[in-house]
């Protein structure tokens, strides 16, 4: 018996010290795996290169950053912010150890045209400083290429391709499928624009929504050839010329036409740069010498200049963002919970340290409730100190309803926003459930409207003259709401609103703007309107949880979005339009969504 109970005892302590031991392991496992989520120790060698490209992303807010581990260097490439991306470039122009900027756009990174306007700008600024800036890709997509224009020379791989053809953007409708399953969408909004609805009660665009994607394509289209025409001195006639007649078929063709200064293999291409970081000014048919040059990326930068990026002063502009579709209550990856960003508008209003506000806002709108919530939070913030709002890829419909009382509304040219409108949906499935799978649906209720929104029958006249009331309601307080924000009419606002969408470009002579400018621009602006532009640091506020919940949510958003790129995967270009339903469908009460996400190609 003691022999036993010296054996169990002995096991019992290997066990337990192996549990320990298997814990200890586990957790720094998780803990080297979550400190690559962190700040990179990266070296910044002399005679570098600033590689830009898009391996990860640019993204608005920090609490909507993503990742994909990155095989080749062992480890996960996280999205980099676009204040990140700003400052790193600005802080590159007076780096003695960056000699210049070498634009190569590969990877698979999202970036809007919003964020790309903004980093091109940026380029332009930092070519003041009178380093070089080349840019170099085997293919480039039109987007790649206004971006790339900016470089002082652009080459191409031999083999490559240019795409140069113009601008448009697709829209996808689904009634034929709906009637094929039996479904009845049933919708009730205000604004002849608000086509947000259109592709599950029609087949193709009606009048009113051919006439605002002609303009919002044309005018996106105008914007890139001024640049282009600007930075590459075609003319803007011969650009169009070009991609009517799909003239740019070869890279020589490129050449020829100006897009582009030479025709390079990437080793060439590498020489290139190696001989512009020795300050030799040669020609692309000069270069022979075979040399590296110590290229940085745009990530590895930020990463190892981030401390020396931010100032220290007690005068603080806080930066906050309302970056995805908006939700009531709280945010989660994605979705900008009202009840949230209300809160982190009532902290730096509450903060005196913050001496002035700048809201990010990259959003399609969603609840019109969620909207006026943030809305409420703006006007009490404003009342007390400045409030500048800078507009990102999109701010429409509600991203719009939060914007309105902001003292300064400064956007991108290529920002898709008002879309001042309002709509309710209702998806009624009675003959897809009795004639499809068989089920039938019986109600007792207390009164006659009781089951109201019942998926399982439409909707009655008196249920739609009451949400339409509701829609009605909501349209004229969003409307008066913009009124009252932009010193307008009613009446103004009307005219212009009405649902449609209109690019930063067109926003700026309706009034919606004020100005074109960058997310810098909009937290010097706020500087300068607090009287602290000498003395002041940007204070992000994020609704960021405790580090074990984050790290835990880390995995759940990842998941999230491999799930949703396997769906992708399946449904392709119906995916956006399915997300956004599915967005939609979780929220009750009225909308003040945008019409779609607009994707030019």
């Amino acid at each position: 018996m003691k022999n036993f109970f010296k054996t169990f005892g002995a096991a019992l302590l290997a066990f337990f010290v192996g549990t320990v031991l298997m814990w200890f392991v586990l957790f720094s496992i998780i803990g080297g795996i979550a400190a690559s989520f962190g700040q990179r120790q990266v070296y910044v060698p002399s005679d570098a290169v600033l590689v830009v490209d898009f391996r990860s992303g640019i993204v608005d807010s920090p609490d909507n950053r993503f990742g994909a581990f990155d095989v080749n260097r062992r480890r996960l490439e996280t999205s980099n912010t676009m204040l990140e991306v700003t400052d790193a470039v600005r802080l590159a122009a007076s780096d003695p150890n960056i000699k210049g900027i070498y634009i190569n756009i590969a990877g698979s990174g999202a970036v809007n045209y919003g964020n790309m306007e903004e980093l091109r700008s940026e380029l332009l600024r930092f070519k003041e400083s009178g380093k070089f800036v080349v840019a170099y890709n085997e293919v480039y997509s039109q987007p790649a290429y206004w971006l790339s224009s900016a470089a002082d020379r652009v080459f191409i791989h031999p083999e490559g391709f240019m795409d140069w053809r113009g601008v448009a953007a697709n829209v996808m409708f689904y009634k034929g499928l709906l009637d094929k399953l039996g479904v009845d969408v049933e919708i009730i909004r205000h604004g002849t624009f608000k086509s947000a609805v259109e592709p599950y009660i029609t087949d193709r665009m009606s009048p009113a929504n051919r006439l605002q994607m002609t303009t919002l394509v044309n005018s996106l289209w105008d914007v890139m050839l001024a640049d282009i025409s600007e930075s590459r001195g075609i003319p803007a006639d011969k650009l169009r010329q070009y991609a009517e007649e799909m003239a740019v078929r070869e890279p020589d063709d490129a050449l020829r036409f100006g897009f582009v200064d030479g025709v390079l293999y990437r080793d060439e291409m590498a020489d290139m740069l190696s001989a512009l970081c020795r300050g030799e000014e040669l020609s692309a048919a000069s270069v022979s010498e075979h040399t590296d040059f110590n290229a940085v990326s745009l990530g590895d930068y930020i990463a190892a200049r981030a401390v020396h990026a931010r100032k220290v002063s007690k005068n603080k502009v806080a930066l906050i963002y309302a970056d995805g579709q908006i939700v009531d209550g709280e945010s989660y990856p994605g979705a900008v919970g009202g009840a949230t960003l209300a809160d982190q508008i009532a902290q730096a209003r509450e903060d005196n340290g913050v001496k002035a506000v700048v809201l990010r806002v990259n959003s399609p709108g969603g609840s019109a409730l969620a909207s006026d919530v943030v809305w409420r939070e703006m006007e009490l913030c404003r009342e007390v100190k400045p409030v500048v709002v800078s507009m990102g890829g999109v701010a429409a419909s509600g991203g719009y309803y939060i914007s309105a009382p902001a003292d300064v509304i400064l956007a991108d040219r290529t920002t898709q926003t008002g879309s001042i409108g309002v709509f309710g949906m209702k998806l009624n499935l009675e003959k897809t459930l009795r004639d499809k799978v068989g089920i039938t649906v019986d109600v007792a209720k207390t009164n006659a409207y009781a089951d109201m929104g019942s998926i399982a029958r439409p909707l009655m006249p008196a249920e739609r003259a009451f949400l339409q009331g509701q829609v009605e309601k909501t349209y004229g307080t969003f409307v008066e709401h913009v009124a009252a924000g932009r010193n307008m009419t009613f009446e103004q606002v009307d005219e212009i609103g009405q649902g449609r969408v209109w690019l930063g470009t067109e926003a700026k002579k309706n009034g919606l703007v004020d100005g074109f400018g960058g997310l810098s621009d909009a937290v010097a602006l706020a500087a300068d309107r607090a009287g602290i532009a000498a003395d002041f640091r940007v204070y992000e506020i994020l609704s960021e949880p405790d580090s074990f919940a984050a790290f835990l949510s880390m995995f759940s958003a990842r998941m999230q979005r491999f799930s949703a790129a396997c769906v992708h995967g399946e449904l392709g270009e119906a995916f956006v339009h399915y997300d956004m339903l599915s967005r939609t469908l979780r929220e009750d009460g009225v909308m003040a969504l945008m019409p779609y996400t607009i994707s030019f190609e």
